[in-house]
């Protein structure tokens, strides 16, 4: 099902975004990156006490940003942002779910259940528990739901179980709605970023590696080798700026049919494709549409 026009290049003009996870990174980037491409800017975050960087930010951008609280992991905060949003604007055009935790723990014997369902409720029900809030808005607006995804969401990563195992419920949960919201004139995609040195994300937060070594047990021998090619050349050339990606998001938003999978760089898109043969997801996509009873899209 699609309206008129909604195959044509979204016009940022008065055109309402809400962004997760703003007060860093890719979220803060994307925040004032879409500002400035004329969006009008919900830029959400846990603590709103913690939006100095990005109010600083959109300052020297000359832009203006609408600061909200919204805890992704509080169905009840989710539910009160999107209706504040609804009565501030009339509309809600597009979501980006940004908002994101690394892993705590070393690897799975040395882990918990606690440790595991923490990241997953953030990184994977955070998720669906805002996206499923927002699409009323969206299926009224033929708008866009944009994920940011992870390499390690398709490739999983020694010592990131946790991350990654909320990174790939993330790429199968969308990537089995996105037709289904198609179908309802709403676009899904998963931006996929490489490793994005100026974020808030570690690979072990807040803790030291002689701390966590000693945690590892067994692990500490293996675990040494990981970090040191992680400090090494590991991912020196996946690097990218949160700027970066922050323009392929906005660049997706305004896609007029963009692609389920965006991989946010050269080095992303290589490293994907060492799995994928279908690396922007289109062939899948397209499959999905006729187990829909709907027909291929158009070239």
């Amino acid at each position: 099902m699609t309206g008129p026009g909604r195959d044509r290049p979204a016009d940022p003009a008065g055109r309402v975004l809400l962004i997760t996870g703003t007060s860093s990174g890719i979220g803060l980037a994307t925040a004032v990156a879409a500002a400035r491409a004329g969006y009008t800017t919900v830029a959400t975050m846990r603590d709103p006490a913690r939006a100095g960087a990005l109010r600083s930010a959109a300052g020297a951008a000359g832009v203006a940003l609408d600061v909200r609280r919204l805890d992704v992991t509080d169905p009840g905060s989710v539910a009160d942002c999107l209706d504040a949003v609804r009565r501030t604007y009339g509309r809600l055009d597009a979501v980006v779910n940004n908002a994101g935790v690394s892993n705590s723990d070393p690897t799975l014997e040395m882990s918990t259940d606690a440790a595991l369902r923490a990241n997953l409720d953030v990184n994977f029900f955070g998720v669906v528990t805002v996206s499923r809030a927002a699409m009323p808005l969206l299926r009224a607006a033929g708008g866009r739901l944009v994920t940011i995804g992870s390499v390690h969401g398709v490739i999983g990563q020694p010592f990131n179980e946790a991350y990654c195992a909320a990174k790939f419920a993330v790429e199968g949960f969308m990537e089995a709605f996105a037709p289904v919201a198609a179908a309802h004139g709403v676009r899904v995609s998963v931006v996929v970023p490489g490793f994005v040195p100026d974020t808030a994300f570690g690979v072990f937060p807040d803790i030291d590696r002689t701390t966590i070594e000693a945690a590892s047990g067994p692990y500490a021998p293996t675990f040494a080798g990981y970090l040191d090619w992680v400090g090494g050349q590991g991912w020196e050339s996946a690097g990218q700026p949160a700027r970066e990606v922050a323009e392929v998001v906005v660049r997706t938003l305004r896609e007029p049919r963009p692609p389920f999978r965006v991989p946010a760089g050269a080095w992303a898109a290589d490293y994907l494709a060492v799995k994928l043969a279908d690396p922007d997801g289109s062939t899948v996509q397209t499959l999905a549409r006729t187990w829909l009873g709907q027909p291929p899209p158009t070239p």
